[in-house]
């Protein structure tokens, strides 16, 4: 199982860049979307546990004593996995797939980027452009390589299409692009704190 950090209170989360380092810097206890936090365990080290948060560039772990007295730590069998070469989304119970789907990823210009992240959020398209379907599974992650002019942010999700034939193909600016019927089971069964893992 994958473990999944909670904090008590409402007190911002202070943590280190790295294991052993000094606790300077905070994280609010709710996203920029509202969603209270519950933060994938991605890393442990000599008494510190490391947090995929978003506040971090790709790779690097927000790092918290691992006897933090407001630290609360719980498992899911749960993980969602992308195989960029194969245009594939699994959700997996263990090694078990419970659901698979045929995805959209980065054009060639805007490559989705591969590695382990977690769902920080898990949000309605209503509140959206149409290009981002019914529903959006915001990542801890971060494209890379930004489109020109664009304006939505540099996060990555993986979210719904109104184009239904990019499935399948390179065709998004970085993101994750899935079938509505698949991205809403995902949305109705994974918990924020779930982690994913991005491989080409």
């Amino acid at each position: 199982p994958y473990r999944i950090a909670r904090f008590r209170g409402r007190d911002p989360i202070r943590y280190a860049a790295g294991p052993g380092r000094p606790i300077t810097r905070r994280l609010d206890i709710r996203t920029r979307f509202g969603t209270r936090r519950a933060l994938a365990v991605a890393g442990e080290r000599e008494g510190w546990i490391g947090l995929a948060v978003e506040d971090r560039p790709n790779g690097r772990l927000a790092w918290v004593p691992a006897g933090t007295p407001r630290l609360v730590l719980s498992t899911t069998p749960l993980s969602v996995h992308v195989d960029l070469s194969r245009r594939r989304l699994q959700l997996r119970h263990g090694t078990r797939v419970l659901e698979g789907m045929t995805v959209g990823v980065g054009r060639a210009d805007n490559r989705t980027p591969a590695g382990r992240y977690a769902v920080t959020d898990r949000l309605s398209g209503r509140d959206y452009p149409d290009a981002y379907g019914c529903c959006i599974l915001a990542l801890s992650g971060h494209q890379t390589r930004v489109p020109a002019g664009w304006k939505g942010g540099d996060r990555l999700a993986v979210h719904g299409t109104n184009a239904p034939d990019s499935l399948g193909r390179a065709s998004s600016s970085g993101c994750v692009r899935a079938p509505e019927r698949g991205l809403r089971r995902l949305l109705g069964t994974v918990p924020v704190g779930t982690p994913v893992f991005i491989r080409r």
